[in-house]
């Protein structure tokens, strides 16, 4: 369902947000690459399912299909890139302390379309070589005070160009499990839980993403092949515009051998072990490494405060969400 926010009007004109999303995706790339030590590298839209490269997201999404005639085999567009950086950075031969950053360009054809969801996906994917002393709390939240400084860097000098921007972001980053969220709210469902946390909050990150909390439940779906359940978690920032939390970004600290045994169990995916990709890291042939993805168009709309991403990005809307847009001025591209 489309929210319409009462008396919204886009703080910049169509020309105006096209230069503004080209600063923010030069902008911040640059600053995520000094934060973090990345390189860029080329990325595949495509791969080999039969390479177990792809992902599951929360592992019921259908990946998008089409045969090769001329290779013969079947393709899958990417739904991201987790299990692919890794292998890269192997390959690469990247050292402990630097890593890679891509565009990553997906299709997730199941997703629900609203507001923050479009079935295009486009966001700044990061993978960075660790080692196992790493492999720990506090170095994740280091690592993602380091992106939030990056976004709010960003915006500073986005707000210098286009002072009419009226956005605000909090620095300080708050870090609660979503354990902690369901023993405070536990009448409430994930993602009412995450509007009270950053509602009060501003920035949060919310950590242990994965398996399963006291209740039996899961604060949200993730494959038990890229993130270790319990180093991982989701940035989210306020939205003034909408009034709710808005994920930029899912990232974490990437299983190891022994983790990966245990979450492959957990999920009852252990067919997954005679997989090219799972086969080398149970065997540890891949290096140890944390990572995540950074949405671009979600990016945008926060910092420019839009109400909608597809004031940021082209996409295929429904008539109705058309309709309702078009009778509120709000330009989808």
């Amino acid at each position: 369902m489309t929210i319409i926010p009462e008396g919204y009007q886009a703080a910049l004109s169509l020309y105006e947000t096209q230069r503004a999303i080209g600063l923010i995706k030069n902008v911040f790339q640059v600053k995520l690459s000094a934060a973090l030590h990345l390189k860029r590298v080329t990325a595949p839209l495509f791969v080999d399912p039969a390479t177990g490269l792809n992902d599951d997201l929360n592992g019921v999404e259908r990946p998008v299909s089409f045969d090769v005639p001329a290779v013969g085999k079947d393709a899958q567009v990417v739904h991201s890139l987790a299990k692919w950086k890794r292998l890269a950075l192997h390959d690469y031969e990247f050292f402990v302390g630097n890593g890679l950053v891509t565009d990553m360009n997906a299709i997730r054809r199941d997703e629900e379309l609203d507001n923050l969801h479009s079935i295009y996906v486009d966001q700044w994917d990061w993978e960075k070589v660790i080692d196992q002393n790493m492999r720990s709390e506090p170095y994740l939240q280091e690592t993602v005070r380091r992106i939030v400084s990056a976004i709010c860097g960003t915006l500073d000098e986005l707000k210098w160009q286009f002072s009419n921007l009226e956005t605000e972001l909090c620095r300080e980053v708050t870090f609660v499990t979503a354990q902690e969220l369901e023993d405070r709210w536990p009448e409430l469902t994930p993602k009412e839980r995450e509007n009270a946390v950053v509602r009060e909050h501003k920035t949060v990150f919310i950590e242990k993403i994965g398996g399963k909390l006291k209740s039996g439940a899961r604060h949200d779906g993730r494959a038990p092949d890229y993130d270790d359940w319990s180093l991982n978690g989701d940035l989210l920032f306020w939205h003034d515009v909408l009034g709710l939390a808005m994920e930029i970004s899912s990232m974490g600290i990437r299983v190891d051998a022994e983790t990966l045994d245990r979450q492959l169990a957990e999920a009852g995916c252990e067919e997954r072990r005679n997989l090219p990709f799972h086969r080398m890291l149970l065997e540890g042939e891949l290096p140890l490494t944390i990572g995540g993805g950074i949405g671009q168009s979600r990016l945008c709309m926060l910092l420019l405060g839009k109400a909608h991403i597809g004031e940021v990005q082209a996409s295929m809307w429904d008539k109705e969400t058309r309709r309702v847009c078009r009778e509120n001025q709000i330009v989808l591209l």
